[in-house]
């Protein structure tokens, strides 16, 4: 595998080099609390692939192939969507499809604006698709997709890197939210057992 796969890999190749990066970097087995609370046998730190050079390119070209012709932007919830948003805003200048990335604070900022969404103003009523890395219960994005509305933005999408298909699903759905994650929590466990010598 060359250094550049991810910039010249087509979409299906990509998806595969991708998965082995979540495997090799991201996936660990143990003991764990998860940000819900919840125990897990198992923990995804996605910010190692998200962070990772060509985790971030593939990340970036793989989500924007996915995108509604009518996205307008994309938005997370801070820390953990920042890096996607920014590889998705990147590689759609790229793709002569410019579209731009919203961060979305947890707290509103305790100065100047006070604002809760940084990034470029766009009309009211612009279309907007919520990115996460890693989806659990869903409520990390969901308070992002509620913030955006809040603001005016239209949302009717979440998309993700991995569902460990723990309800996030489920919460979209209830939400009236379309959901779709690049991989299941399943993809990854039989791609990482696999893996193993």
């Amino acid at each position: 595998m060359t250094d550049v796969w991810a910039a010249t890999a087509d979409l299906i190749t990509l998806r595969q080099h991708l998965l082995d990066l979540f495997c090799q970097l991201a996936y660990q087995e143990g003991e764990f609390v998860l940000s819900s609370g919840q125990r897990s046998s198992y923990y995804i730190n996605g910010k190692q692939v998200t962070l990772h050079p060509q985790g971030a390119l593939a990340i970036g070209r793989i989500l924007l192939s996915q995108l509604p012709t009518d996205t307008q932007a994309v938005a997370g919830l801070t820390l953990g969507a920042d890096p996607i948003v920014s590889a998705v805003s990147v590689v759609s200048a790229y793709e002569d499809r410019p579209i731009p990335a919203l961060i979305v604070r947890k707290e509103s900022k305790g100065h100047g604006t006070m604002a809760y969404i940084e990034g470029p103003s766009l009309p009211t009523g612009a279309s907007v698709v919520v990115l996460e890395d890693v989806v659990t219960t869903g409520k990390s994005a969901l308070k992002a997709v509620e913030r955006l509305k809040q603001a005016g933005y239209r949302v009717n999408q979440v998309m993700a890197l991995v569902d460990r298909q723990q309800g996030g699903a489920e919460l979209y759905e209830s939400a009236g939210l379309k959901f779709q994650a690049v991989f299941s929590i399943q993809d990854i466990q039989e791609r990482w057992a696999q893996l193993q010598p």
